[in-house]
């Protein structure tokens, strides 16, 4: 009897992801502790203008809102006080930062703030009931944009809406790196194929553009 040859365990393993279809990342990944340090640092909040982004979405008490990528939670608690009888989904694809949001929430006694452990190309809510989802600085953080962004509009509630806040390539932290930058044009192609539209845009930063989209 022939016996037949036995692979590699590495030979076997790539085999097993080339076959489970393309493998996804987060581009400019750190380290929990690292993410934490530049989220956090006193020059960069300062600059982000949090109370004002906020006040431009015209959230309803009672909103639900997904904060998207909310790293340390820096805008997470001030969403969850413009939506004292909503709720906030504070979605992260890092253990470690949605684990310190929580941390932080129990801190602030902020009770409407869910932490969630998002995916690559999904954020994997618990419900379809999003009536706004904040995407501020990490969009271009996302591999798959197009994917994701069809995958976050399957969650919004009719009359739902995306807000994206992201750097001008030519003003931004990675200028030299074009696989980290994200522009308004190439946003709202993405948009339009998840069925969305701009439907504002707001001038509040230098920097960055602010647009708000929704059906």
């Amino acid at each position: 009897m022939s016996r037949v040859p036995r692979l590699p365990l590495l030979t076997l393993a790539v085999g097993l992801l080339a076959a489970a279809g393309p493998v996804h990342a987060q581009l400019g990944a750190r380290s929990t502790e690292e993410w934490l340090k530049t989220l956090d640092s006193q020059n960069r909040v300062a600059r982000l203008k949090v109370d004002e982004a906020v006040s431009r979405l015209g959230l309803a008490p009672g909103a639900v809102v997904a904060d998207i990528g909310a790293g340390s939670g820096v805008f997470t608690l001030p969403l969850a006080r413009a939506v004292p009888q909503g709720r906030v989904y504070a979605v992260d694809i890092d253990r470690g930062l949605v684990d310190h949001i929580a941390r932080k929430a129990e801190e602030a006694r902020a009770a409407n703030v869910r932490p969630v452990l998002g995916a690559f190309t999904d954020p994997q809510l618990p419900a379809r009931d999003v009536d706004l989802a904040f995407i501020f600085d990490v969009l271009h953080h996302i591999e798959d944009r197009a994917t994701y962004l069809r995958s976050l509009a399957s969650y919004l509630r009719p009359g739902g809406r995306i807000a994206v806040i992201d750097f001008h390539p030519e003003l931004g932290p990675h200028k030299n790196d074009p696989k980290l930058q994200v522009t308004r044009d190439q946003t709202r192609e993405w948009m339009a194929a998840a069925g969305l539209r701009p439907l504002a845009e707001h001038p509040l930063y230098d920097d960055k553009w602010y647009v708000v989209y929704g059906r």
